[in-house]
């Protein structure tokens, strides 16, 4: 095979943006031969805008069957990701999907476990995993330059949301519809690459969220969680959709230095000593360390969705690993499930996560948001 034929489910946002990255060519080694939608508008905008060679699906099974593709890339709503996944691997196709893995970590790992069986290549849309300033940091850390870590946090407000967005839509902010809010539509990204740049998951959490702080939804938008790693360090993550101006900010301190990402840019703090042989010696009463503070250089962002869509692109054609892969897509929708478990349960949070009991909780929020919206439209109301 020296081209991959791919296909497209959902012909929203994120659909036809692929969509325009593969009939403009930016993909090398990819060609778009089908796409599937309900949505009449949707597919006559292809007719029109890809041009009459496609394949034009109504059906998702149709297509998959279709012998048109080898490949398919999944933008539909977040609960129909695994589902939509497990059946392409199926029909023996290599998948990518969009971000987020799915809902709830339970039907992401039958997800994986279809990828594992399958022996087709699987990627994740998180292309923010291309950006030389988190790959720098990621390498910094790695090569050991600020030594064991010892806290981490992020500040990511900058997802602000007023009311008129989720008015757009009947799902938006739903329970039933997206599955959750901040955590799950907007930061994914930052949530797959806290634990990507620190090399680990958390061993326990406790998390504070907000649902329908300063708006009316059900859902977080406000968030607030602490964790503890195995070595014994420590973070926090905080997030927010009705925050303005908002913040992106990231630390991460160790016991040689700290690295800090703020606007863009990379800097970091490097000790002469690490903390814990100056603190052996140390004889005095205010002393520290003397360290350095370096401007890290990094190349310009990048973070485009089609150096995903090519890096899986290579995989298939070439075998090469994979920057994003789909089974890693677990691991920042742990972190999310864990957030919102702890506050429904007011406790803490151990990993690797209770899958059955965190799908209890959230048929419970669906099963509740649906008696709430019933009694309003009876005129009565909930205290």
């Amino acid at each position: 095979m020296n081209q991959v034929r791919i296909g497209i489910v959902g012909l929203g946002n994120m659909g036809t943006g692929h969509a325009r990255h593969l009939i403009q060519n930016k993909v090398s080694g990819a060609v778009l031969t089908a796409v599937c939608d309900q949505n009449p508008e949707r597919l006559e905008w292809a007719r029109q805008a890809l041009g009459n060679q496609l394949a034009i699906f109504t059906n998702v099974e149709d297509m998959y069957a279709s012998g048109a593709i080898d490949g398919v890339i999944i933008c539909t709503p977040h609960y129909a990701h695994p589902s939509e996944a497990i059946a392409a691997f199926g029909h023996g196709l290599h998948v990518l999907t969009e971000k987020p893995a799915g809902v709830y970590t339970k039907q992401v790992r039958d997800m994986n476990q279809a990828a594992k069986d399958s022996g087709k290549v699987f990627g994740i849309m998180y292309n923010q995993r291309t950006q030389p300033l988190y790959r720098k940091v990621k390498d910094l850390i790695a090569e050991g330059e600020i030594g064991e870590i010892r806290r981490t946090n992020w500040i990511i407000t900058l997802w602000y949301r007023a009311q008129s967005y989720y008015n757009s839509g009947g799902w938006r902010a739903t329970w039933a519809g997206e599955g959750g809010g901040v955590l799950i539509n907007q930061s994914p990204h930052q949530l797959d690459l806290w634990q990507w740049v620190v090399g680990m998951m958390p061993t326990r959490m406790r998390a504070f969220c907000s649902f329908g702080k300063y708006r009316t939804i059900e859902v977080e938008n406000e968030v607030t969680a602490y964790v503890e790693y195995p070595n014994g360090a420590t973070g926090v993550f905080i997030t927010s959709a009705c925050e303005t101006p908002g913040t992106n900010r990231l630390e991460i301190i160790g016991d040689r230095g700290k690295i800090v990402v703020e606007d863009d840019r990379l800097t970091l703090y490097r000790s002469r000593q690490s903390e814990t042989e100056f603190n052996a010696a140390f004889t005095g009463m205010f002393g520290q360390p003397e360290f350095w503070k370096i401007d890290i250089p990094v190349a310009e962002p990048r973070g485009e969705h089609y150096l995903i869509t090519q890096d899986w692109i290579n995989g298939i054609l070439q075998g090469t690993p994979l920057l994003s892969p789909g089974e890693e897509g677990i691991h920042g929708l742990s972190l999310s499930n864990a957030m919102l478990m702890s506050t429904w349960t007011d406790e803490w949070v151990d990993f690797p996560l209770d899958e059955d009991r965190f799908y209890e909780l959230l048929q419970e929020q669906i099963r509740n948001s649906g008696t709430a919206k019933t009694e309003a439209s009876a005129g009565t109301r909930r205290v």
